[in-house]
């Protein structure tokens, strides 16, 4: 959500007349977009903000920014107050502050301006929204376009309802003129976005709904040249049977469902507010895979949430070693102020503990996903090419597993087949079909899959 916000902004400056710069020291106009989900984000958002205090000390004359859930969707005054450096507070998904802010500083006439590229781009787009800036035009293959902003299920750890705000949908036409406008630069792969994307249209009366959506944008694909279609974050109380038939059915929207579990007690889930029970969510992954069979699911789990015994931290780790899910992102709990937890909950499980059960399912997971991936030696699976790593080429399969593979050419945003060669917990590695494996792929074939 924050690339999209930051994108949608860096866009807006540069229909200004503004470019971007290659380091701190050389910009004009700086800003920190922020994201407080856990509480080291959060600190490390304050520490880069404090080394740019010194930069505006040496120079007042650059603006500083400040942007996202730091910020929230409520009037910042304690920020002001300890931030008062910084020139614009800008809430979430909302550039505007900083547009009027340079309005007022440079004048209208010149705050408006765009030079000759510039307005040839702006025309090229049939909605007149660039939405990516110029460095980024041809050379992103896939981008995120939020749906939904806000969110209206409190869960007792989350923070994101009181910094973001209520649930809103975007209307189709909006999201509809984001993702063409995206296509149009090159953009390859769409992922729909929202704190709980399956709500999307909850809060439209007789509004489209995300399985609707997802057709449309399917439509678009087939005429914009748009590759692959994803969507994310789910929640289990919300995934219809009308969703997954629809991403069984439709074939740029990948076989990748990402639906967070959060724990596998049903006591924690209970004090977490998740709205559903351990069996529950196992029957969901049944349903899931019943009506996707290639599918990939992604699940989070928080470890050591307030009074989570060592008994319901193995509930959580019996059903993930039982439900064998392609990834897991692990997270230790940490309060969160405003929160129903943090306010009434005591944070009693000691650090240490966390980090042991954050490593055992780490440990676990790893195993897991090893034994997946290694179903796919010697297959071939289709890779979305996104950029080069180390002289190799980078992708990712429908399942959004990451592969690399040699070869010569450019193959950015091109879709190609790679025969796998080698597989690990984390990625894959693999060659194009005909080619001769290097000897730096052998080497890495003879490491053992646990290793």
């Amino acid at each position: 959500m924050n690339t999209a916000d930051s994108q949608r902004l860096a866009s807006e400056l540069e229909r200004m007349g503004h470019h971007v710069a290659v380091s701190p020291d050389d910009a004009d106009i700086l800003v920190v977009n922020t994201c407080v989900v856990r509480q080291s984000a959060e600190d490390k958002a304050l520490n880069r903000l404090m080394l740019l205090k010194a930069l505006k000390e040496r120079h007042p004359e650059k603006v500083i920014g400040v942007m996202g859930c730091l910020v929230g969707v409520r009037d910042p005054l304690h920020l002001r107050k300890k931030l008062p450096f910084v020139d614009v507070f800008m809430p979430p998904s909302e550039p505007a502050p900083m547009i009027e802010f340079l309005q007022d500083r440079l004048g209208e006439v010149e705050a408006l301006a765009l030079d000759e590229q510039a307005r040839a781009e702006r025309e090229a787009i049939q909605d007149g929204d660039l939405i990516l800036p110029a460095h980024e035009q041809g050379q992103l293959v896939s981008a995120h376009v939020p749906v939904v902003y806000g969110c209206s299920h409190a869960c007792t750890f989350c923070i994101i309802p009181f910094r973001r705000g209520v649930e809103r949908s975007r209307s189709v036409g909006e999201i509809v003129a984001h993702v063409r406008s995206l296509a149009l630069q090159g953009v390859k792969e769409v992922t729909l976005l929202g704190q709980i994307v399956d709500r999307y249209g909850k809060d439209i009366p007789d509004g489209p709904d995300l399985a609707d959506l997802l057709r449309i944008i399917d439509d678009i694909a087939e005429e914009t040249g748009l590759e692959r279609i994803r969507f994310l974050t789910s929640h289990p109380n919300w995934m219809t049977d009308k969703l997954l038939d629809t991403v069984a059915e439709l074939p740029r929207v990948m076989p990748h469902i990402e639906v967070p579990v959060q724990a596998g007690n049903d006591d924690v889930l209970e004090n977490m507010k998740r709205g559903y029970t351990a069996d529950e969510y196992r029957r969901l992954i049944h349903r899931i895979r019943e009506r996707i069979p290639d599918v990939a699911i992604h699940t989070d789990i928080i470890v050591g949430f307030p009074g989570e015994t060592e008994a319901q931290f193995m509930d959580t780790y019996n059903l993930l070693a039982e439900l064998k899910l392609d990834k897991a992102h692990l997270a230790r709990y940490s309060p969160r102020p405003n929160t129903v937890s943090d306010r009434r909950m005591e944070d009693d499980v000691p650090d240490e503990e966390k980090r042991r059960r954050h490593k055992m399912l780490e440990d676990l997971q790893a195993q897991v996903m090893a034994e997946i991936n290694a179903r796919f030696l010697g297959e071939q699976v289709q890779v979305l090419v996104e950029d080069q790593h180390r002289g190799k080429w980078r992708g990712r399969t429908p399942q959004n597993k990451l592969v690399f593979f040699e070869a010569d050419g450019d193959y950015r945003g091109k879709l190609v087949d790679v025969e796998i060669t080698w597989t690990g917990p984390y990625s894959m590695q693999g060659r194009l079909p005909g080619q001769k494996i290097s000897q730096e792929v052998r080497q890495i074939v003879d490491i053992p899959l646990l290793g």
